[in-house]
């Protein structure tokens, strides 16, 4: 395979690494109440019906660049968090099981949309995967200024968010971030930084959550530049390495649930 050195080009990997930060500044903290929940695939589905709505913006002949597009997707978002605010009352004990109908109807129905589109196989590849080397930083404003007002909010909060209001925070987090990064660029920077630093406490879980976020993104931009692969992919593949590697590190080690010193930790707290 021949290595592509002038992939490595500031002008465009620049705003990649902005865009990554971005979607990780709210994407990290939400991710440890998506853990301690038990709602893993909440992201999947919000994301996959904010993706919805965007292709039935685009179905309906909205401008794909517009701001009717972003409203579609918020509105889609919005919806979808109302209504698994409403299942999570009614039938908590089944609530795993109707996040993931949700997201199989979500995809589908995108599916159904794009079926008389002749370009619908490459609008689904950039829902999914995202096209995130092409951001630019004026697209980066609109989101940054969204993460940081949710980041406020939730500081003012203290973390503390339950039913509709924490469906609805969510859905809009998921919402500034699917049309940037894509639907498994979403999963991953929820899921894999606070997996990894699961058993951690207070600040420090933080911190290396962010790390961690930062450090795969870094990582699967330059080197999708370097051998010429999509960014998308190999950046949920760089996440989820530096996520194993964090694991040599003691102290995270230590920490983790599958660790039986945090077990025992676990037993104490229990």
């Amino acid at each position: 395979m021949t290595l592509n050195w002038d992939g490595l080009d500031l002008s465009i990997l620049g705003p990649a690494c902005v865009a990554g930060l971005v979607v990780l500044s709210t994407h990290v903290p939400l991710g440890k109440q998506v853990l301690s929940r038990g709602i893993i695939f909440i992201d999947l589905a919000i994301a996959q019906i904010a993706g919805l709505g965007v292709i039935l913006a685009q179905y309906m002949g909205i401008d794909e660049h517009g701001l009717g597009v972003q409203l579609a997707a918020a509105a889609a978002a919005l919806g979808g968090a109302c209504l698994l605010s409403w299942t999570d009352k009614r039938w908590p004990e089944y609530q795993e099981p109707l996040i993931g109908t949700l997201f199989a109807l979500a995809a589908t129905g995108g599916l159904l949309l794009l079926a008389d589109n002749p370009q619908g196989g490459e609008h689904l590849k950039d829902l999914l995967v995202g096209q995130i080397l092409w951001v630019s930083y004026g697209q980066l404003i609109p989101a940054a200024v969204l993460s940081a007002a949710l980041l406020v909010f939730m500081w003012i909060r203290g973390g503390r968010l339950s039913g509709l209001l924490f469906y609805a925070l969510f859905a809009l987090a998921i919402t500034a971030s699917v049309q940037l990064v894509g639907v498994y660029l979403v999963f991953a920077s929820l899921i894999v930084p606070a997996l990894a630093t699961a058993g951690m406490r207070g600040r420090g879980r933080l911190a290396a959550a962010y790390l961690i976020g930062a450090v795969g993104y870094i990582l699967g931009l330059g080197l999708s530049a370097v051998l010429d692969l999509p960014s998308g992919a190999m950046i949920v593949w760089t996440l989820a390495g530096c996520a194993l590697l964090a694991q040599a590190i003691p102290a995270v080690r230590r920490s983790h649930p599958a660790h039986p010193g945090a077990a025992a930790v676990f037993d104490t707290h229990a």
